[in-house]
């Protein structure tokens, strides 16, 4: 039972239960290559049925979380400079820029595969002037055209074109999973620096009760009502709690710097906008613990993962076929004359077609050593995509649990700041009418302190937990 009062029953997701699936081998004509990618996907079910993933009665009784956007979760926390952060972010961090252009480069790398898979044409043209010392100078002016095809039989060419869609696919799931993950990192920081707000605007408060108090005690120390033991006891305290303001003040800088480079700006440009004190965003729906089985497959490392298998078994298919006889047709026109003029009119045409077949005989086991090769990247891929959905029901279960907890401890913690702040009241009211020692008035003070610092941080962390659980079923995205 977690925290949130459900119960959780696990099936393994494999890229089978995907709405693209991984295609089946394309040659019939090896009964190596059917043996290999059927032993493949039976690991990957196999391997399945003996590991944890999300609830399996969730396909059809769970509802989406109650109140969650996965496109735009950050709305849920009703702060306009929160979302304005993110936005700008998702536009400028150099992390999703970088990204962007591997996912262009991925496309292109695609469409050129898809090009070379097709007729190829070339147009030639030269120019010859030959001389001999016992005859005339003579000029020879050529233009041709060559074209060459060839054909995919055992489907070497349409699994490279695969792997290669399945490499943009990786690329695209990747972007997003950046995307994901700059979101959630602005609003940690910015929730980081709300409760360090917090938690300073606390400090100083406490800081000029304590003041007060030892401006009472040094009255009360002129007066011989006290010792000056009880002066420097309140002294201590006073510059006990002054010497946390700095360290609230660095971690502050510190803050804003970082989430001034997350939107991509310079460290202090940010600092104006950020200076202001706010409250700590809060969620204003409730995340409920209803996952879906989809869940998990919309996150975006996830996705990734599963495109990288469909990659490595259409290599593996393209390095079977390379062992096979490959076919192509040629073809080429040239016209040929004396003058360049003549090119046009009185060229001499000829013309040529060539069909040829290549069939590898030796090669000393390089075509099967990358078979072999292609087999291992498979294999690593399935372990990462393995690893990476067990990482991902740890993210998930860890948020739950911290979410929970930290909802039960927050609300705790509040009634012991409630009541410490009463008993610092009660204390220092009776040390004004001398019915108390200082050293009681001390105690309450540095017990508000805590408990109201507590209360701060407990905040921020249950806004975090929010942020933490969202990034780890798979929000900032939706298709």
């Amino acid at each position: 039972m977690n925290p949130c009062g459900q119960h959780f029953k696990y099936v393994f997701l494999t890229p089978l239960m995907f709405s693209n699936p991984i295609p089946p081998a394309h040659h019939r004509w090896s009964c190596r290559t059917g043996l290999l990618i059927g032993t493949a996907v039976a690991a990957l079910v196999l391997a399945g049925c003996a590991s944890p993933a999300v609830p399996a009665d969730a396909n059809h009784t769970a509802a989406p979380m109650a109140g969650l956007s996965h496109n735009a979760w950050w709305q849920d926390f009703s702060d306009p400079l929160l979302n304005k952060l993110i936005t700008q972010a998702l536009q400028a961090n150099t992390s999703i820029r970088s990204a962007q252009a591997a996912l262009q480069q991925a496309r292109a790398l695609r469409d050129g595969k898809v090009a070379a898979a097709g007729p190829s044409l070339t147009l030639s043209g030269s120019a010859q002037r030959s001389q001999t010392e016992f005859s005339d100078a003579n000029n020879n002016f050529k233009a041709g055209l060559d074209a060459r095809w060839e054909a995919d039989v055992f489907g070497a060419n349409r699994s490279s074109i695969n792997a290669s869609e399945a490499d943009a696919q990786a690329a695209q799931a990747s972007l997003r999973d950046v995307q994901v993950s700059i979101a959630a990192e602005v609003a940690l920081a910015y929730i980081q620096l709300r409760g360090s707000q917090a938690q300073l605007a606390i400090a100083h408060t406490n800081l000029a009760s304590q003041q007060e108090t030892l401006q009472i005690t040094q009255w009360r120390a002129q007066a011989g009502l006290v010792t000056s033991l009880e002066v420097e006891q309140a002294q201590s305290s006073v510059a006990q709690t002054a010497a946390q303001i700095p360290a609230l003040q660095t971690s502050l800088a510190k803050t804003r710097h970082s989430l001034a480079i997350l939107t991509g700006q310079r460290p202090l440009e940010l600092d104006p906008l950020l200076t202001p004190e706010r409250a700590v965003p809060q969620a204003s729906s409730s995340l409920t613990a209803a996952i879906p089985a989809n869940t998990l497959r919309q996150r975006a490392d996830v996705r990734a993962a599963e495109h990288r298998i469909t990659a490595a078994l259409a290599r593996v298919d393209a390095a079977d076929a390379a062992r096979y006889p490959s076919f192509s047709l040629g073809g080429s026109l040239s016209l040929s004359a004396l003058t360049l003029a003549g090119l046009s009119n009185g060229a001499t045409l000829a013309g040529s077609l060539l069909g040829s077949v290549s069939v590898p005989l030796f090669d000393g086991g390089a075509a099967q050593s990358q078979v072999l090769a292609q087999q291992a990247a498979l294999e690593q891929a399935r372990a990462a995509y393995q690893a990476t959905v067990l990482t991902a029901l740890k993210e998930v279960e860890d948020a739950l649990v911290a979410l929970g907890n930290d909802r039960e401890r927050l609300g705790q913690q509040q009634l012991a700041a409630r009541a410490a702040s009463n008993a610092a009241l009660l204390a220092q009211n009776r040390y004004h009418s001398g019915l108390i020692d200082f050293q009681t008035v001390l105690q309450t003070q540095r017990t508000l302190l805590s408990s109201q610092d507590s209360v701060a941080s407990l905040q921020a962390e249950l806004s975090a937990d929010h942020v933490r659980l969202v990034k780890a079923l798979g929000g900032g995205w939706h298709e």
